[in-house]
């Protein structure tokens, strides 16, 4: 029999400054629930009293453990490398992702944490590769696989937690439960990470083109489903649910395949703009991605420039994968609600963003026909190469 654990009822979200991280603890705050968030950087929303901020780096196991003292779970929320040219940074994606998953893992085991949820994410399984309703029981994509740091240290750091299940905890506290939930891409209103890098594309009048497959599908999470799945989470680790989760992985998502241009749809039309109908080849968008990456390379060090997109940000958008939510529903009692963009327009609008009368300028018909000689060039390098493969 395991002995019980008197800790006091507080739970720690590492990456609790974030948009989800603080969404996730003011929802247990709720709950009765003490709340610490720790991050490097302090939340950009008021901390709500009875919440408490504690600024620290995962990559500091010294200061990991500090803050675990008398907490009975982590979330482990805080990542690096997800999207932009923060994909391309491999040294800190490596140092946050990898040493500071195993510093949270060795802290709840010194420390006595019972249980830890680990945030992980869909690309620990997709890399580009068509996937329709699929579930927990397909492989992990080989790690040779990952065209990009994020996911392959996304991996690692997603086994690294499951193998640490059952672990023994120091001074006979008992044992440590895990489980990793895999989020589609979240959105929501005041959502940071993707949500106005898409919206500055649009209003910059970048949003030019869509590209793939118009029948391809992917999914996304809202952010208030994806706070639920983790509170379900952190109740199936218990001793009262039989610990069903421990070990496990869990898909999260609103359980809605859709295309991914059409599902931002409302949001482009929703702020006064006219979606594109131009449609170019996926691998045209891939090619061209994979030679920003090459520019970015080069000469990142001296102007770290934004990348319109990605390889990883191509793939993901534009290639069919789509999982099911069985297994959640079934283990964890997962049941997603349905939300629309409606609350993300208006989050926007509130923002100042929206179309506004403007003039064609000179400066816009130099952009224009900038962009326009750039995308040439793409094709003129692309065609020999696509041929080549198609043969």
């Amino acid at each position: 029999m395991e002995p019980e654990n008197t800790a006091k009822e507080t739970v720690l979200i590492t990456g609790g400054g974030g948009y989800f991280g603080f969404r996730l603890g003011c929802a247990i705050h709720q709950k009765g629930v003490d709340v610490i968030l720790f991050d490097v950087m302090k939340p950009l929303q008021t901390v709500p009293e009875g919440i408490k901020f504690r600024q620290g780096d995962v990559c500091c196991l010294s200061e990991v453990e500090e803050a675990l003292k008398d907490v009975i779970c982590v979330f482990h929320i805080a990542s690096y490398g997800m999207s932009g040219r923060e994909q391309l940074n491999r040294k800190l994606i490596e140092d946050v992702n990898i040493k500071g998953t195993e510093n949270v893992i060795q802290a709840c085991k010194s420390t006595g944490v019972s249980s830890l949820v680990y945030t992980s994410t869909y690309n620990v399984i997709f890399g580009g590769q068509i996937i329709e309703n699929g579930d927990e029981s397909l492989p992990y994509l080989p790690l040779h696989l990952h065209p990009d740091h994020y996911s392959r240290t996304k991996s690692l750091a997603e086994m690294k937690v499951l193998e640490a299940n059952g672990a023994e905890l120091r001074n006979g506290k008992g044992v440590l439960r895990t489980c990793a939930l895999r989020p589609a891409g979240i959105y929501g209103p005041g959502e940071q990470r993707h949500l106005p890098r898409i919206v500055s594309y649009i209003e910059r009048g970048l949003f030019k083109f869509v590209y793939g497959d118009p029948l391809s599908l992917v999914e996304f999470v809202h952010v208030d489903n994806l706070v639920q799945a983790h509170i379900l989470a952190s109740e199936a680790l218990k001793a009262n649910n039989k610990h069903i989760a421990a070990g496990q992985a869990y898909f999260i998502s609103d359980g809605r395949p859709v295309n991914n241009f059409e599902f931002f749809r409302p949001l482009v039309e929703g702020l006064g703009y006219k979606f594109p109908t131009c449609r170019l080849p996926l691998s045209l968008v891939y090619f061209f991605a994979f030679l920003t990456e090459i520019v970015h390379f080069l000469v990142g060090h001296v102007y770290n420039f934004q990348p319109l997109l990605t390889r990883t940000e191509v793939y993901k958008t534009g290639v069919t994968h789509y999982f099911s939510m069985e297994k959640a529903r079934k283990e964890l009692g997962y049941e997603p609600q349905q939300y629309s963009l409606n609350e993300v327009v208006e989050w926007f609008k509130s923002q100042g963003c929206g179309a506004k009368p403007r003039k064609y300028t000179i400066m816009h018909l130099v952009r224009d026909g900038a962009l326009l000689l750039l995308l040439i060039a793409v094709m003129v390098s692309w065609f020999p190469s696509a041929v080549t493969f198609s043969l």
